[in-house]
């Protein structure tokens, strides 16, 4: 009996001992399969937050995109980087979707965003630097533009003058033919002496006398003065209808009839002048003269023949 006690308990003994080892090993894997399952669900908690830091990035690199697409420069090597940086976020973009699951990777492309974020606002420095130099050289050149158009107005404003002086003094120096008489002539006694005729048909010249006034700012010297006469049949009388016998008056050209060289000096001076004797019979009718001398009409009078 007490054999089989022995044996009894020793087997009850094996048995617990099996029992209890089982049970370690049931423990052993059920920690083993809770730590993997953590272990699992923590890789895929990182693997999600990895992804939404990497779309994350990818929102921030658009909208860094965005505000380098917006800014506005006229500087052409500011242009130039600018585009330059612009490239680079799409090469950023590019590598954030390609390396998603990388955190060293996600973690370097996001230390070039922040550097091409510092970048951007050096831009918008730089954008107002010289939005404000281009002010103020445009408030300068508007008042130097100002200053220009004053000193314009005064150059002109001074020409203007000086032109109406000059006219003044021109006006002032041209002669005038006074106490204009005109008269038809024919001559006698071998032409030793002359009568006045209003006949046409006896007329065989014109005469002409006149004084030119005294002008004390008038140059001295020798003046040639012509004698222009429109004919009744609206005509001008000439020894021939060629350039050598033209003269300008008023801004305009004409024939004379006759001219005359005198040496003014600048006091009252009489001088008479003659149209040569013609062939050509003189029509009845009225005779404009015009006495010229400095290219303007100096004097003026009328002949009427019968």
């Amino acid at each position: 009996m007490e054999e089989q006690e022995e044996k009894k308990e020793k087997s009850s003994r094996i048995y617990l001992v099996i029992i209890g080892i089982e049970t370690i090993l049931v423990g052993l894997l059920a920690w083993q399969f809770f730590s993997q399952r953590t272990r699992v669900e923590t890789i895929e908690t990182e693997k999600l937050v990895f992804v939404e830091k990497a779309e994350n990035l990818q929102t921030e690199l658009q909208d860094l995109k965005s505000e380098y697409e917006n800014l506005r420069i006229s500087d052409k090597k500011l242009q130039k980087d600018l585009e330059d940086k612009l490239a680079m976020i799409d090469s950023l973009s590019v590598l954030a979707k390609k390396h998603e699951g990388d955190a060293y990777e996600i973690y370097k492309l996001r230390k070039e965003t922040e550097t091409l974020r510092r970048i951007m606002k050096h831009f918008v420095q730089q954008i107002d630097s010289l939005g404000r130099l281009n002010k103020e050289i445009t408030v300068q050149k508007e008042k130097v533009q100002v200053a220009l158009n004053e000193e314009k107005d005064k150059v002109k404003t001074l020409k203007q003058e000086k032109e109406e002086l000059t006219n003044t003094v021109n006006l002032g120096s041209v002669l005038k033919a006074n106490n204009v008489k005109v008269s038809g002539v024919r001559t006698k006694s071998g032409g030793k002496k002359e009568s006045e005729t209003k006949s046409a048909k006896r007329v065989e010249k014109i005469k002409i006398t006149f004084t030119l006034g005294e002008n004390k700012i008038a140059k001295k010297g020798d003046r040639a003065v012509y004698i222009r006469i429109v004919t009744p049949d609206g005509k001008e009388m000439a020894k021939s209808l060629d350039e050598s016998n033209t003269f300008s008056f008023n801004g305009s050209k004409g024939y004379f009839a006759t001219k005359t060289t005198v040496n003014y000096v600048n006091n009252d001076m009489p001088v008479t002048v003659y149209t040569a004797k013609s062939d050509i019979k003189f029509l009845p009718g009225k005779y404009i003269i015009e006495i010229a001398s400095d290219n303007a009409i100096i004097g003026q009078s009328e002949l009427v023949l019968e």
